[in-house]
């Protein structure tokens, strides 16, 4: 098998021409960079795997370290800890005393630095907490498990331990044949803890109970979960991890998220974890800084890389072995143990340079090859996609990443990072600085297209409107940005203040452009679909400590007389229309019309025609835009009373093209069309047949 990876390697280093360079000459001059990195990736490869034939099977140290279970009912701990002098477990089975009956001892030959220790049957059980005494030359700590599967917080300490949770029965799934549908992929990104309707902290059965069905009804084939692996603190919305083996006990036990996502899996949802492998919390009483006594164990010698300057936290050091042992590990957990359908990558960027890309503009490719790559960090992540795809070829994995590196979303067998998807994070700030700094009549279709079609070829996407990042304190979601207080008073059915028909009309129009050219899939932030109001805020000192604005308010789209239910129904209607198209984010999209001067925007994919009209205040009759010659149905518009609408398109009538001498030679025809003011209309071409005369109804 060393053979096999030898002999692979030194095809590959004979230089074969990679996809990514064939595909885009304007890489060529950094063929060198592109090369050298898939080189080191495969290098990096061999020296983990040694006699191993995977990674699949390197990655298993979750099933090494730890507290484990023996056959015969024993006990067996072990940690990786190079500078302690000693170990001991404590807990409630030692009255967490420091016991010699709980002492580990250094195991000789293999890695360096490991603890054991084997403890019998009536040692300790289940429910039980602890946590390790470790000590080192100089000091003495407290500390939690780095592998550790299972940590709580006492209320009224609020002091953090291990617990031991070894259920007498194995939780029984039921999902053995579940494969994601998600062409187009269409993912409701979503936080335990804030999907309650009452302030307080929400929990893994509530969200199962409640929340999951309205996201099946609303049409999306994916969730993407926050915060999962365990942290310190609420108010970090998950992104200062403690512990990263251990699904967050605040909102539950393990088996009530398994529970979660078994049910998930019924409903033909995928679920994807938001993982944080970008950096770590720094607290040393519940992290992993300072385990061992040293603050470099899994974090970076050099203080000015081992801590991030923007997010006061620790930055890990994938030049080590031994850490990509503990986060490639930790990808294969997450899917056996969880049966998670893949990975959102938080804070990438943050990865993949030493500067963290931090007040880099990235305007060309030399921006990205200029010797400021973290090298180490981009074959974490590389081996990270190689590995998340063989243990479940269906696995889902996307970066959210800012500066738009080449090949980042492309195969490593292309000669890039591996990642399925990319976060196209430039749309929402688009849409942020168009709704900040232009009026409605500055609105440009040809700048709207262009932002939202401006990607590489070989790459991905996943677009949106907004995620919880836009929704934050200290800024203001699409809606509130519209709208504003109004918002409080004019939200009620029959209300047509100015303000939020204006509101209402755009948030529509924005959301479908969004949706409509995608080329990989489409996110929401959870109550975003209807028009949720206000900000995120968790609580915190500076608000008291309120879960006003930690929650989401189900009511206002729950009732009649509010004016949020029509916001979720074209929200269900835009969603079903695209999932009704299979691989919709595969067809070409072929732009028919653009004219700024009108705000006319027109665009085909496969047999539907997206027509929008962004002008304030005109409405055209018999606007003729180009398109292939034929019969069109209206499918639907954003201006349907369904919708919240004033009905002005009349979905009966079929509509027909005209020949023009001007530009049939070129295979179009004039579709002359009605397009209200602040109105998106989406139309459908008849399979070709002898059509009745323009304007008739439909019998």
């Amino acid at each position: 098998m060393k053979n096999r990876h030898k002999n692979y390697y030194k095809i590959i280093m004979a230089k074969r021409k990679l996809n990514i360079l064939k595909n885009d000459p304007w890489l060529e001059p950094y063929a060198p960079a592109i090369e050298g990195r898939h080189a080191d990736v495969i290098r990096k490869e061999r020296e983990l795997l040694g006699e191993q034939t995977s990674l699949v099977d390197f990655a298993n140290a979750h099933k090494y370290f730890g507290l484990h279970r023996a056959k015969d009912g024993s006990w067996i701990f072990r940690e990786w800890a190079p500078n302690a002098t000693g170990i001991t477990l404590v807990g409630d089975f030692s009255g967490w005393e420091v016991r010699p009956e709980y002492a580990l001892h250094k195991v000789e030959g293999g890695v360096a630095g490991v603890w054991e220790g084997t403890f019998p049957a009536d040692a300790m059980a289940d429910g039980q907490l602890y946590k390790m005494r470790v000590t080192w030359p100089g000091g003495e700590g407290e500390r939690i498990p780095a592998y550790a599967d299972r940590v709580i917080q006492d209320p009224n300490t609020a002091i953090f331990s291990a617990q031991i949770h070894m259920p007498a029965r194995a939780f029984r799934w039921t999902d053995k044949s579940f494969v994601p549908d998600v062409e187009p992929l269409l993912i409701y990104e979503c936080h335990i803890g804030m999907a309650q309707q009452t302030e307080g902290v929400g929990s893994y059965d509530e969200f199962r109970r409640k929340v999951l069905p309205r996201i099946a009804a609303d049409g999306y084939n994916a969730i993407q979960i926050m915060a999962i692996q365990e942290h310190p603190y609420y108010g970090s919305f998950g992104y200062h991890v403690s512990n990263f083996f251990a699904a967050s006990s605040r909102f539950g036990t393990p088996e009530d998220l398994k529970k979660l996502i078994n049910e998930a899996h019924s409903l033909g949802i995928a679920v994807i974890m938001d993982i944080v492998h970008s950096h770590a919390v720094k607290n040393e009483n519940e992290g992993i800084g300072r385990l061992d006594g040293t603050p470099y164990q899994y974090f970076h010698a050099d203080p000015a890389r081992r801590e991030h300057p923007a997010w006061d936290s620790l930055c890990f050091d994938y030049g080590k072995n031994e850490v990509l042992h503990f986060l490639l590990s930790n990808c294969k957990y997450w899917l056996e143990e969880y049966h998670f359908d893949g990975f959102r990558f938080d804070g990438v960027t943050s990865m993949l340079y030493y500067d963290h890309g931090l007040g880099k503009a990235f305007t060309n490719y030399g921006d990205y090859y200029d010797g400021g790559q973290d090298t180490d960090a981009i074959v974490y992540l590389t081996l990270a996609n190689k590995l998340i795809h063989e243990v479940k070829p269906t696995a889902i994995t996307i970066a959210e990443e800012m500066s738009g590196m080449p090949g980042l979303a492309n195969s490593f067998r292309n000669g890039g990072i591996g990642f399925d998807y990319r976060m196209a994070m430039g749309i929402p700030d688009y849409w942020i600085k168009t709704l900040k700094e232009k009026k409605d009549e500055d609105w440009h279709p040809t700048s709207i297209f262009w932002e939202l079609t401006n990607r590489r070829a070989d790459e991905k996407t996943i677009s949106y409107v907004e995620s919880h990042d836009q929704a934050l304190v200290g800024d203001k979601t699409v809606i509130f940005r519209l709208i504003d207080s109004k918002m409080y008073w004019h939200m009620m059915v029959g209300d047509t203040d100015s303000d939020v028909v204006r509101g209402m009309a755009l948030h529509k129009m924005i959301r479908l452009v969004t949706l409509a050219t995608i080329n990989g899939g489409y996110l929401n932030f959870m109550g975003n679909e209807f028009g949720h109001p206000e900000w995120i805020d968790f609580p915190r000192e500076g608000n008291g400590w309120s879960y006003k604005y930690a929650r989401r308010q189900w009511d206002l789209v729950d009732r009649e007389d509010l004016q949020y239910r029509f916001l979720n129904a074209f929200d269900n209607a835009m969603v079903e229309l695209v999932s009704k198209v299979h691989n919709f984010q595969a067809k070409p999209i072929r732009k028919l019309w653009e004219k700024d001067d009108d705000q006319i925007l027109a665009f085909m994919r496969g047999d539907l025609v997206f027509v929008f009209n962004f002008n304030p205040v005109k409405s055209f009759e018999n606007y003729g835009i180009l398109a292939p010659g034929g019969v069109y149905s209206v499918v639907f518009s954003t201006d349907d009373t369904v919708f919240g609408g004033f009905g002005n398109i009349d979905g009966s009538v079929e509509h027909f093209t005209l020949p023009d001498p001007l530009y049939t030679p070129a295979g179009v025809e004039r579709l002359p069309l009605y397009l209200p003011a602040r109105t998106a209309t989406v139309l459908r071409k008849h399979p070709a047949r002898r059509g009745r005369k323009p304007g008739v109804k439909k019998q």
